[in-house]
């Protein structure tokens, strides 16, 4: 598993890491309506999940902000952002920030994402700053588990890996 510390304290990871080769799991989450959001619902697209512990803090906007930036001039690729905000904080924090770009999806409600890829943190219920690009066979070509989750992911290479999947 990835080692990850929160606020330089380390914190215990649930789940299974996901490595780059490996067919990427499914999960199921929560849209801003209510909606169940699956893998499966953008098959056959290229796929970059940028996950963070939650939406409206300093870090965590700023990833999001630059990811929806981003998203504008990236083709056939999906931009997602997931973290364990309610549903209705993400709807509210979108409109206020202007993003138009990414889809911001609620692991909330049971974990399913976080266990999935490895990334909920068993002390705090929330989600470990990561970012994973997921071609459009399903398979994963990208991930980074930020070791320090106050700490802003490689941008530039997740871009990079975006544009370079099929």
């Amino acid at each position: 598993m990835a080692e990850i510390t929160f606020k330089n304290n380390p914190v215990t990871l649930l789940g299974t890491e996901v490595k780059v080769g490996e067919k990427a799991p499914d999960f199921k989450v929560l849209a801003n309506d209510l909606s169940e959001v699956s893998l499966a619902d953008s098959k056959g697209t290229v796929r970059l999940i940028s996950v963070v512990p939650s939406i409206d803090t300093g870090v965590c906007d700023q990833q999001t902000r630059r990811f929806n930036e981003e998203a504008a001039s990236l083709d056939n690729v999906n931009v997602l952002t997931v973290s364990v905000d309610l549903p209705f904080a993400q709807k509210r924090w979108c409109a206020a920030a202007g993003i138009e770009n990414v889809q911001t999806l609620s692991d909330h409600r049971d974990l399913s994402f976080g266990q999935a890829y490895g990334v909920a943190i068993e002390e705090l219920r929330l989600l470990a700053r990561s970012v994973f690009v997921i071609d459009s066979s399903d398979t994963v070509v990208y991930a980074e588990y930020v070791s320090e989750a106050t700490n802003h992911p490689d941008y530039e290479a997740a871009i990079e890996a975006a544009k370079a999947a099929k």
